[in-house]
């Protein structure tokens, strides 16, 4: 397993790369978020016939269904989608890192994998770094659907093309399980479990290396869909409609002191760490942003309600809010004025990374709010939940309150820092750059999050494809979208 300029490895995805052989909850995860809840559902009251499949020797058979289930009808725009914002996450969250350590090792890297490639594809190529990727190919009909059919015999797919793939010399290695059929074509075989202790003069220089981590992801979907998780969130959801309808009334019709007494009634947890400010007026909350609800869930802390700053948020989102919510512009000027008319009304939130991230990573600051004010409380947000995410890049922001409070035990972390001194302000001569990157650092320390250079575009380039501009659409294509959103559930 030696490393040299021209080493090359072949390794099987599933069950080597990745800890778990099935890749049943992947294509759970293509049925939910390219399709809708019946597919879903459907895919699922199937699974005892696919596992009986594989007992009598006929996985392939069984894969087969699985991938007709889960892509029969769906536009391949939309798998490629999920491909590109959801998927990467709940592969990252699978790697077997020694696997990945021999894997990493070599000079040419190529990947097997009986699912389709379009599912495993840029993950792979943008994670893992291997060169190439060895799958299975959907067929898509002259419209952009695709068939559910696969091209060609699945258990030939691998050697085929791993001997058209090293036509003058053979791969160096070999990482699979043992009836993989590409690893008689391999110099060497490899077999999981990879214990790196008893290869460690190999591994001298792996701490370099690592799979690149996936910052941004997109989907409603907590954990990994499995058979029994699947199952779970099923049973969930009709309970988890009537629990958010619950929570949003209490919340636009109770005073703000009371939202965290009656929250716990109904599963709700706000943790608050640090001292809020007295009442001065003129100051301004900057947060870090995790969902839609952190500026509400400062303002319940509070017990007053608290004006936030917002950019791309839904005319629901705003309908829904108990607190008021100034709807800004991004052009620079413009905005400016309206968080200095605000401040001197009272006390802001503003969010100056300008969109929400899930992982544990802080994105740019903007530097704005640095410029109106001297009056800065740094706040860090974290939130926990069980089933789903209370974000969206690719569907309707408008459904994000209600999907965070379908969790059952929805969590909320309030850390109140010290207003910046004077000498860490504008006031002392500090450029605002330097000031949004200092609060940037202070707030990622204490959430133990890693800073970054990204920004809303960049987000939005990788989930969504654009740059994340907001267009101001007709009624009827409002109500085209709202259908359009809620289809996992009724499709």
């Amino acid at each position: 397993m030696e490393s040299s300029s021209s080493s090359s490895v072949v390794s099987e995805l599933e069950g080597t790369l990745l800890k778990d052989p099935d890749p049943f909850s992947y294509f759970m995860l293509v049925a939910f978020e390219a399709s809708g809840l019946v597919r879903f559902a459907l895919l699922l009251l199937l699974w005892p016939v696919i596992r009986l499949l594989e007992v009598l020797g006929l996985g392939d058979v069984g894969l087969r269904l699985m991938i007709f289930v889960s892509t029969a009808g769906v536009p391949e725009s939309e798998i490629e989608s999920v491909a590109r914002a959801v998927l990467p996450k709940f592969y990252m969250d699978d790697i077997d890192m020694e696997a990945w350590k021999v894997f990493s090792l070599h000079d040419k890297r190529v990947v097997v994998t009986k699912t389709p490639r379009v599912m495993v594809e840029r993950f792979v190529k943008e994670h893992l770094r291997a060169d190439e990727v060895i799958g299975s190919e959907l067929w898509v009909n002259r419209f952009g659907f695709a068939t559910g059919f696969v091209k060609g015999d699945i258990s030939s797919i691998s050697s085929t093309k791993v001997s058209k793939l090293f036509v003058d010399e053979k791969p160096t290695l070999g990482l699979g399980r043992a009836p993989s059929s590409f690893l008689s074509l391999c110099k060497e075989q490899v077999h999981p479990p990879f214990i790196t202790v008893q290869n460690h003069h190999h591994y001298h220089h792996q701490q370099l290396l690592r799979p690149l981590p996936v910052i941004f992801h997109d989907g409603r979907l907590v954990k990994r869909p499995t058979p029994s998780t699947a199952l779970l969130i099923i049973l969930w959801i009709p309970l988890g409609i009537i629990l958010a309808v619950i929570r949003l009334t209490m919340g636009l019709i109770l005073p703000m002191w009371a939202i965290p007494y009656t929250s716990r009634l109904f599963g709700g947890k706000i943790i608050v760490k640090g001292k809020p400010p007295p009442v001065s007026g003129g100051i301004l909350f900057v947060c870090t942003h995790r969902t839609l609800m952190d500026p509400v869930v400062l303002s319940t802390v509070l017990k007053r309600q608290v004006p936030a700053v917002t950019y791309s948020v839904s005319r629901l989102s705003e309908i829904l809010s108990p607190i008021p919510t100034i709807r800004l512009t991004r052009i620079r000027h413009v905005d400016a004025e309206k968080i200095k008319r605000e401040l001197s009304k009272g006390d802001l939130v503003v969010c100056p990374e300008g969109t929400t991230c899930r992982e544990p990573f802080l994105l740019r600051f903007s530097a704005l709010f640095a410029e109106l004010t001297d009056q800065i409380v740094p706040v860090a947000m974290n939130y926990r939940v069980g089933f789903f995410h209370a974000t969206t890049a690719r569907g309707w922001k408008g459904l994000d309150p209600i999907f965070f409070f379908m969790n059952p035990r929805p969590i909320y972390e309030v850390t109140f820092l010290n207003q910046l001194p004077m000498e860490a302000t504008c006031s002392s001569g500090k450029s605002p750059h330097d000031v949004a990157n200092y609060v940037q650092r202070i707030l990622a320390a204490t959430l133990g999050f890693e800073c970054t250079n990204f920004t809303r575009k960049d987000k939005y380039r990788v989930l969504a494809g654009n740059d994340g501009t907001v267009s101001y659409t007709s009624f009827v294509d409002q109500i085209k979208k709202v259908v359009s959103t809620f289809k996992p559930f009724f499709h």
